[in-house]
């Protein structure tokens, strides 16, 4: 059985024989450390864990020590959860109340009756144990609520879960990967959640939505008259974010020059504003996300590679929805649940042929496409049990609906042509194109068209669901 850990006491008195008859008196019940003066008193609280600490409130007779109200006062405002004890004599009464107003938990009158003195250290201990406990309950409490976010009880979920909680309290930076959809910006919230920083702002931007020649300043900031339309200063993403984190989505869009930017502020912590000269630092925890696979873009010379090992010091891989296994229906309660909440339904759940179709659906968008399927069904079915043909699905086989026409039924029909060709030839294009008896240059054509990565398919084979 492990053994409970006594409290940390430190004993901060200039009076030699009163700090060893206090130590010899109170170490069988207290972890003792002493002091003997301010200087002494710092170093030890840099270097342990002390709960709670007794002051001499005359500490500090000398014009080179600090005073025992400026020793409290450091204490409030560095260790705010250790409790202090000033320790004072008759004629310091009101000095002594002006410390509770400063912090401090109780005082004590000299000359010391230990049994006294004891009861009132044991009253101490017991508020700071349940602080304490309150501080760690509160975390767990975050921690839950920030995981409970992001669902899933796969394998591959449950350790995704386990490296949040372990990187969050750090300020490591990370780089999140994974397809669209798989929410890479909730895994950026969660590590910043329960982050030391969670008091400061949270600042996202997805660099593949804002135009080049803009994205700098939005970045950076600019001054006055900087460039065309520059009619005043203006803050960057990075100074905003000062104190908290910023989130940087689709970071492989970002442009050669951007990337040396990026490289020196990841080294520096500073940059300058467009049209400025003043170096700018600022204290930000950097994370960045993208659904590209980083090597190959290394390797076809899109991407800095030295970018590259700045960003992964710590990596996160978020498994499409298709990998997920049961994740897929518990997801899709979870929306349910919400969007019927929302929308005032009392949907009851989903037939048993439309979870059928769910687990074998390939799901191309992730999440974000179970969540927007599963939203519209609540929104416009009138039925008990979601079917196959409120989700979006024509059949129990699967087939989609084609509501938009034959133009429409045949753009749906080539998709799936491409998409079970990659999936048989594991995102093979040349193999691929062969199949489909069209050339590869005519194939990149189609991928872009129907908004597919040939990434996502090399794994397995294409469900026919699909």
């Amino acid at each position: 059985m492990q053994m409970e850990k006594k409290t940390a006491l430190l004993i901060v008195e200039d009076d030699l024989e009163l700090r060893r008859q206090l130590r010899w008196a109170l170490e069988d019940d207290f972890n003792v450390f002493e002091a003997s003066s301010a200087e002494e008193a710092l170093s030890v609280l840099m270097s342990e864990f002390i709960d709670i600490v007794t002051l001499d409130i005359s500490l500090g007779t000398s014009q080179d020590d600090r005073s025992g109200m400026e020793l409290l006062r450091h204490i409030q405002e560095t260790y705010p959860e250790v409790k202090v004890i000033m320790v004072t004599g008759h004629s310091e009464r009101e000095l002594a109340i002006e410390a509770i107003g400063c912090g401090a938990i109780d005082y004590y009158e000299k000359p010391i009756d230990l049994p006294e003195f004891r009861i009132v250290l044991q009253r101490a201990a017991y508020v700071q144990s349940l602080e304490k406990e309150n501080r760690r309950l509160a975390r767990l409490l975050a921690e839950q609520s920030q995981l409970e976010r992001i669902i899933g009880n796969s394998p591959q979920m449950l350790e995704v879960f386990d490296v949040i909680k372990k990187v969050a309290p750090t300020d490591a930076t990370v780089l999140i990967t994974g397809e669209s959809g798989t929410g890479k910006e909730l895994v950026a919230r969660a590590l910043h959640s329960l982050s030391p920083r969670q008091q400061g702002p949270f600042v996202a931007i997805n660099c593949g939505a804002i135009p080049d020649t803009l994205l700098e300043s939005e970045l950076f900031g600019h001054e006055k008259g900087a460039f065309t339309g520059a009619h005043a200063r203006k803050l960057g993403k990075f100074e905003i974010a000062n104190g908290g984190t910023i989130f940087l989505d689709e970071i492989a869009e970002l442009s050669p020059s951007l990337q040396v930017k990026i490289l020196r502020f990841l080294e520096s912590r500073s940059f300058e504003r467009v049209g400025g000269n003043e170096t700018i630092r600022v204290n930000v925890r950097f994370i960045a996300a993208t659904n590209r696979k980083l090597e190959e873009n290394i390797h076809d010379g899109s991407f800095r590679e030295d970018l590259y090992y700045r960003l992964s010091v710590i990596q996160i891989h978020l498994p499409p929805l298709r990998d997920r296994g049961d994740d897929i229906v518990l997801l899709a309660n979870h929306f349910l649940r919400l969007y019927n909440q929302q929308f005032k339904k009392r949907i009851w759940g989903f037939s048993d042929s439309c979870v059928q179709i769910m687990k074998r659906y390939r799901w191309p968008g992730n999440v974000r496409e179970l969540e927007n399927r599963v939203k519209r069904a609540v929104i416009l079915s009138s039925n008990k049990y979601l079917s196959p043909e409120d989700m979006g699905f024509g059949s129990a086989q699967g087939t989609p609906k084609y509501d938009g026409g034959l133009r429409a039924a045949l753009d749906e029909v080539e998709k799936r042509m491409v998409e079970h060709a990659l999936s048989l030839y594991d995102g093979n294009i040349s193999k691929a194109s062969a199949f489909l008896k069209v050339s590869r240059a005519h194939l990149y054509d189609l991928l872009k068209k129907h908004g597919l990565e040939r990434q996502n398919f090399r794994k397995g084979k294409f469900c026919e669901t699909n």
